[in-house]
């Protein structure tokens, strides 16, 4: 049954200016470049440039006299009133776009440096196979089903797919009806073209194409051949003991063929640079230099671009905030939406640069010991409460300002997020950092004999001689966490 009634409720919304803020605060500094862009294409009253003197003053006069003015036509019009409160950046926020804009800092001189990327261009890896197979005197259905495989294999260098699923696509999509041994002859002569391994389904069969090739008679080469063909989960488990002893081998014959096998490439395909895949750059957000002992902390130049409000649109709001016509009513609300939207955003930007300025002092305190050194085991314990509370901002803040951001030091750039870490206690009772334990595991595992490597159970006796209570099984989680394979893989001849 339907019930009408009054209701009071409390309830809590950001606001368009504060959610822009929480968007631009987790953008890094790369994607930053390309959000400006956005801005500016979507709204006509932002601008690149120095604020002038007076725009704000001019635009914040023109604002009020529109809404006081006795002489505007707008003073006892409800529905201007209502439309201005129903101003909302949504409007002028696109995330689909995905230019690129170069914009201008106040912060940079014309001596700095700057280091542009040179663009390599070249044939793709598929191009360079389907070049070398076309010296192959096929025919035409050869072809095609030679261009099928080669396209089907990834980066990597690997066929993925099986044959019969082949056969089918290239019945459906191409109208060619093959049988699994024609494809699987193509797919032999696809696996001849350079580099050896190319065209393998697994990773077995990719080594023994690369010794196949490289075979020259010696009996290393032979023996490693039979160790891939007879007892691959052996060498792949390490169980050197028994492969030893089914091939009777000696220690410095088996030791050269493992070597043999150990030097060849896994992944065939990475020996050739592609166009297509391109490495992710790293663009820091902060910028901290050591000079004669002080750390100095700066934004980068990106973080602060010269954004203002257009002075045309703010005389345009001026004309129209004077006259009497009505008909100027939609022309007037427009410009002050987006004389709104632009000084907003103007602000979000700046409050962004206090905010990130602000964390990552909070931060350099905390760790000023780590900072000056670059000692991982200088680190101390910190978690987003500790900087929160130094700083008075919420933990969520704190959180997005250190998801995604780098900061270039003098010992190289690193991910602001990897600095927080929980704490351990030791024999004395301080209380340490956890990455300070795997700082330790890892040199002592570097430092280990590979003919015998450090089981957990000793690695944990270590720790422990040094006053750091910790468990086996938290060693091998920390080990884990820094892909460290565990003693029996980290074993070598």
């Amino acid at each position: 049954m339907l019930k009408q009634g009054l209701y009071q409720k409390l309830l809590q919304k950001l606001s368009p200016q504060q959610i822009q803020l929480m968007k631009l605060l987790q953008v890094p500094t790369a994607s930053l470049e390309q959000r400006i862009k956005e801005e500016l294409e979507g709204n006509p009253a932002l601008e690149e440039g120095q604020d002038m003197s007076g725009i704000e003053d001019s635009y914040q006069a023109s604002t009020d006299e529109s809404e006081h003015s006795e002489d505007t036509p707008y003073e006892d019009n409800e529905n201007f009133e209502k439309t201005e409160e129903e101003i909302s950046l949504s409007d002028y926020l696109n995330d689909d776009d995905d230019p690129y804009y170069k914009t201008y800092a106040n912060n940079s001189s014309a001596d700095d440096e700057h280091h542009e990327v040179p663009i390599t261009q070249g044939t793709t890896f598929h191009e360079h196979l389907i070049t070398q197979f076309s010296f192959n005197e096929v025919s035409e259905k050869d072809r095609i089903i030679a261009q099928t495989l080669i396209g089907n294999i990834d980066d990597d260098g690997y066929l993925r797919r099986d044959l019969d699923s082949l056969c089918d696509d290239l019945a459906f999509s191409q109208g060619v009806n093959t049988t699994r041994e024609e494809v699987d002859r193509i797919l032999n002569m696809v696996q001849d073209l350079e580099p050896a391994g190319v065209g393998a389904r697994d990773l077995r069969e990719c080594l023994l194409l690369q010794l196949k090739k490289t075979d020259n008679g010696e009996k290393t080469v032979k023996m490693a051949i039979r160790i891939l063909e007879d007892f691959f989960e052996e060498f792949t488990k390490k169980h050197y003991d028994k492969i030893q002893k089914r091939l009777s081998l000696e220690d410095e014959e088996l030791r050269d063929s493992v070597n043999e096998i150990l030097h060849l490439n896994p992944k065939p395909g990475n020996a050739y640079s592609s166009v297509t895949r391109n490495m992710q750059s790293i663009t820091p957000d902060f910028i901290l230099d050591l000079n004669e002992g002080d750390l100095h902390l700066s934004l980068n130049a990106k973080n602060a671009p010269q954004l203002r409000v257009s002075p045309k649109y703010a005389e345009m709001l001026e004309s129209y905030g004077k006259s009497k016509n009505k008909e100027n009513k939609d022309a007037a609300l427009f410009v002050k939406q987006k004389l709104d939207s632009a000084k907003w955003f103007i602000d979000a930007i700046k409050q962004r640069q206090e905010t990130l300025m602000g964390v990552m002092t909070a931060i350099l305190e905390y760790q000023y010991e780590y900072f000056k050194e670059g000692d991982e085991t200088k680190l101390r314990p910190m978690i987003l409460k500790d900087i929160a509370d130094r700083v008075g901002l919420d933990i969520s803040t704190v959180s997005r300002v250190a998801n995604s951001k780098y900061i270039q030091t003098h010992f190289g750039t690193k991910l602001l997020k990897n600095f927080f870490s929980e704490s351990l206690s030791t024999d004395s009772g301080e209380e340490v950092s956890t990455r300070e334990v795997k700082k330790i595991l890892k040199d002592q595992i570097d430092a280990e004999s590979k003919k015998k490597p450090l089981t957990d159970d000793r690695l944990t006796e270590i720790l422990r001689e040094k006053g750091y209570n910790i468990a086996r099984r938290t060693v091998a989680k920390y080990r884990e966490q820094m892909d460290i394979p565990v003693a029996r893989l980290r074993k070598e001849l």
